[in-house]
């Protein structure tokens, strides 16, 4: 955990919030200022700064493997949606943890900004 980090204090259950899912070192919960009628972020349990700092291939590929499930369970999968990862400063990262936005329950446009 990184003391400041305001994603480390959410998987510690200091900070609250709408957690959808908890499971395998990963954690899905409602984005505050949702952008589609589906708006969750997925993280992993452990910091990691951002996908560039994300050094195990294998917490990668468990972080879309758990966006997809949730995306089926929430049933959203079949009529589509979105997973957006944002790295650094000029990627528009603003919480320097690792994390996913699942997006779905409408139709998106592109560009996406």
């Amino acid at each position: 955990m990184k003391a400041d980090c305001i994603f480390c204090k959410v998987v510690a259950g200091q900070i609250p919030a709408a957690i959808v899912k908890r499971g395998d070192g990963m954690l899905a919960f409602k984005d505050i200022n949702p952008q589609a009628p589906t708006h969750l972020l997925v993280i992993p349990t452990t910091h990691v700064a951002s996908l560039d700092d994300a050094a195990d291939p294998q917490v990668l590929g468990a972080l879309l493997a758990f966006a997809r499930d949730l995306a089926r369970e929430l049933g959203i999968a079949a009529g589509g949606y979105r997973v957006v990862v944002n790295t650094n400063d000029d990627g528009g990262q603003t919480v320097h943890h690792l994390h996913l936005h699942l997006l779905g329950g409408r139709f998106m446009t592109w560009p996406p900004g």
